[in-house]
């Protein structure tokens, strides 16, 4: 009996034991999924704050161009003189003549000291001299101006008898490896090398556009994969993406690196690289079933258009040459040795008031009334002459920028023909059927999954890979595995913050990835510790961004304050920063990481401003006021005054301010003499050297608004 109890005991202290440790197993798993759940909700809502911050500010960087666009459009320059200058500082979209490229790429006139110890590029290349540029880079070493120049020289003329599709087979090498963005992250490339190999005839690579920008050696990229196509054109391709835009390397870094590695020969080196970007194929089809473009499609996208299309017209996607802009006609061949010309000349057109009809002056809105109508008049007049309905089109066909010979030739307009270009660098897949603009970015399309399928089916593909976004784990698969996006530039937003990865296809297609982390550090932080370290640099940006608008915020909060008691609601405090902002981000979710307490529900605003403000100032010591300024445009002005410095010297010329004052003043209908111009101008000029540098710039930016209004 004594026996029997006693296995019983044990039994039941054995049973309950297990028990107690599955309980414990349950409730450590249940810990473990909640603790799990809220570091991925922390990270998707981090990744929200840093691509919303990401598109607001090529929505800003379009929005800024679109006004230059407006602003020349509706300018009328006084003189030849002037509506040369204006054209020279403006419009980069035209294309350079053959003549002007061959006299910019004047390699041969550069002599290359015998104190230069870095690399040496002979034509034509050889693997050797990739290998040798790769060491040179590793090492920190920079190239000669010469060889850049003669490199871009030697690319150009390749790319030139390139199709606007390249097309890659997979029966002449085992596998292609198809790369997404770098953005001038180096440390990626060299980690794709060093993991898949360098370039040869086994070994193909697709790389889909986006090598410059954001990151500071994007020009070291472009060398190095500018040689390795010259030495394998058959195994290396190269993809358009939306950076290889002049007008956006103007603000995101790829232009001041240029002109900061190459101090004297910068500029020349910027124009050849401007070219030999509208020369880049803009897709690449593998085996005719794998298409690769860099941004997506739209529901009118044309394959056809797009491999007939001339793509060097299109040295800025932002910018579309407008009708008025190029009033003349088609030059007309020769016909038995003899041109044929117009024997009657245009009249000739003058926007100056008649004294006879214009009211005085000292009227302004009366004066400004007729202005307006008498240059409605006048182009109204010149859309008679040269036979122009209002109801017609403003963009240039194809047929009408050709010769007689190709008449028989396509006749899209130009509006067609720059909607494929914009649609295939800037659009992005979404979820939901259909076909819409794409507002986040300001650029090109969302399209849905009908929207894939359709176009799939229609040319015979499998599948897309386009690339674009950036990507946690470095690639995503949507529409039901057919859109595959790639994004190789590793930690893009911070460290830890994304992999990089490339995709290698075989004759089966069927995609094998591999990921990477560019970055020593980013190994070494465990996933806690990666999330918190990225979650801290996305609200450090967020918060920067909402001290910029603290002005609009405080007449946001106004709004729901009728009581003027200083204190709204959370959900209201919510509702506002949105209207405000616009980044469609979930700010009830995010609000405890940028509200500290509250009290009964109720935000003091004004308080909370005001810490925002101590914040910032702790990093700059600048008054209040002006810091949200400088805070809210200063990508803005740094782009306006690239874009005025014309020649990208850093300093703004007395003649390139004078000529710019004159857009903003008859946009804004001031009346302001030439020798105004040059008082205000030389006030800007502080240092009295003649220039006005970007810190000259700002600093009257700032004067101004300490002014009263």
């Amino acid at each position: 009996m004594g026996s029997g109890s006693s296995v019983k005991v044990k039994y039941k202290y054995s049973l309950q034991k297990s028990e107690n440790a599955f309980k414990a197993a349950v409730l450590i798993q249940q810990w473990y999924r909640r603790y799990m759940a809220r570091l991925e909700m922390r990270r998707r809502c981090t990744w929200r704050i840093f691509q919303s911050i990401e598109y607001a500010c090529e929505q800003d960087q379009i929005k800024l161009h679109n006004f230059f666009s407006y602003l020349m459009d509706q300018f009328t320059p006084s003189s030849s003189k002037e509506r040369d200058f204006i054209s020279r500082m403006f419009i980069s979209g035209e294309s350079y003549k053959e003549a002007e490229l061959e006299k910019c790429c004047d390699y041969e006139s550069i002599e290359v000291p015998d104190s230069y110890t870095g690399p040496r590029l002979s034509f034509p290349l050889l693997p050797d001299h990739a290998t040798a540029l790769l060491e040179a880079f590793q090492q920190k070493q920079q190239l000669h101006a010469r060889y850049v120049l003669n490199l871009l020289h030697e690319t150009r003329k390749h790319l030139k008898q390139l199709p606007n599709i390249s097309h890659v087979s997979t029966c002449y090498s085992e596998e292609v490896t198809v790369c997404g963005d770098l953005h001038g992250q180096l440390d990626d490339l060299f980690l794709i090398f060093y993991k898949n190999g360098l370039p040869s005839p086994s070994k193909s690579y697709v790389f889909n556009g986006d090598f410059v920008d954001r990151g500071k050696q994007s020009l070291e990229i472009l060398v190095i994969l500018f040689t390795f196509l010259l030495i394998y054109p058959k195994e290396v391709h190269l993809n358009r993406g939306n950076h290889e835009d002049h007008m956006v390397n103007l603000r995101y870094g790829f232009t001041k690196e240029v002109m900061q590695k190459y101090k004297v020969h910068g500029k020349k080196i910027l124009r050849m690289f401007q070219n030999v970007f509208c020369w880049l194929p803009l897709a690449t089809l593998i085996d005719q079933k794998v298409l690769i473009i860099h941004g997506g499609i739209s529901d009118t996208t044309d394959l056809n258009m797009l491999e007939k299309i001339q793509r060097d017209k299109f040295i800025s996607v932002l910018r579309m040459k407008k009708k008025k802009e190029s009033s003349r006609k088609p030059e007309i061949p020769a016909i038995n040795g003899e041109s044929i010309s117009d024997t009657e000349a245009a009249p000739r057109l003058s926007l100056q008031p008649q004294s006879a009809q214009a009211p005085s002056t000292a009227n302004r809105l009366e004066f400004s009334r007729w202005l307006r109508q008498t240059v409605q008049e006048q182009i109204d007049t010149c859309r008679r002459l040269v036979d122009i309905s209002e109801s017609e089109p403003e963009e240039l066909t194809y047929s009408s920028m050709v010769s007689l010979k190709d008449v028989d030739g396509p006749c899209w307009t130009r509006q067609e023909e720059w909607k494929q270009v914009l649609d295939l660098l800037w659009s992005d897949p979404m979820p939901q059927e259909g076909c819409r603009e794409n507002k986040v970015r300001g650029g090109g399309c969302y399209f849905g999954p009908d929207v894939t399928e359709k176009f799939l089916a229609k040319y015979g593909l499998q599948f897309l890979i386009r690339s674009h976004e950036c990507k946690q784990e470095g690639y995503e698969f949507c529409h039901n595995r057919k859109v595959l996006t790639i994004f190789s530039a590793s930690n893009y937003y911070e460290i830890g913050s994304n992999r990089g990865a490339y995709v290698k296809l075989g004759p089966d297609l069927i995609p094998h990835f591999v990921q990477y982390q560019a970055n020593k550090t980013a190994h070494m932080l465990t996933m806690t510790q990666r999330i918190s370290r990225v979650e801290e640099s996305a609200f450090r940006a967020l918060r920067e961004k909402l001290f910029a608008h603290t002005s609009a915020l405080i007449s946001a909060f106004k709004a729901y304050d009728r009581d003027n008691t200083g204190r709204i609601t959370l959900s209201n405090w919510a509702t506002a920063v949105e209207s405000v902002l616009r980044l469609g981000l979930p700010w009830r979710m995010l609000r405890p990481q940028l509200v500290s307490s509250t009290k009964d529900g109720m935000l003091e605003y004004k308080s909370w401003l005001d810490d925002l403000a101590m914040e910032q100032r702790s990093q700059e010591h600048i008054q209040s006021s002006l810091l949200e300024v400088i805070y809210r445009n200063r990508s803005n002005l740094e782009t306006i005054f690239r874009i005025i410095d014309r020649d990208h010297s850093g300093l703004i010329s007395f003649e390139e301010f004078q000529q710019t004052w004159k857009l903003f003043s008859s946009h804004m209908n001031i009346e302001l003499t030439d020798d105004g111009i040059n008082d205000l101008v030389r006030s800007i000029d502080f240092n009295k050297d003649g220039n006005i540098d970007f810190n000259e710039f700002l600093e009257a930016f700032r004067l101004v608004k300490q002014c009263p209004s």
